[in-house]
């Protein structure tokens, strides 16, 4: 079964920033692109991150130069740095197995002053 669980999420001020962390279980991590994606209030899901196997990493416009995806193959987790954060990235968000299409239930982050 796979298992999908990300913590790291919480309240913070423009500029702050936060480190999302994802356990992954119930497959083979260690050869699996895995992406993060987010949903804000009243909005759809948008892609943010996307990182292969040996750790090449994509990032969507909006959050490119201030994310940092990264990933530990030996423990079997997924990390979101996120840095210099805006009021618009606030949102839930998951981390994302593509290949099954199967996501957590979420870490929210709220950015506001």
């Amino acid at each position: 079964e796979v298992q999908l669980v990300e913590s790291g999420g919480g309240l913070v001020q423009p500029g702050g920033s936060l480190r999302l962390s994802c356990a992954a279980s119930g497959f083979t991590f260690s050869t699996t692109t895995m992406r993060w994606v987010r949903q804000a209030p009243g909005k759809g899901l948008e892609w943010v991150s996307t990182i292969g196997s040996s750790g090449n990493t994509f990032y969507a416009d909006s959050v490119k130069g201030r994310f940092t995806c990264s990933r530990d193959n030996a423990e079997n987790m997924l990390y979101l740095q996120l840095n210099s954060l805006k009021t618009e990235d606030t949102a839930m968000y998951y981390c994302h197995y593509p290949a099954r299409n199967e996501r957590g239930q979420g870490t929210q982050v709220t950015v506001s002053s």
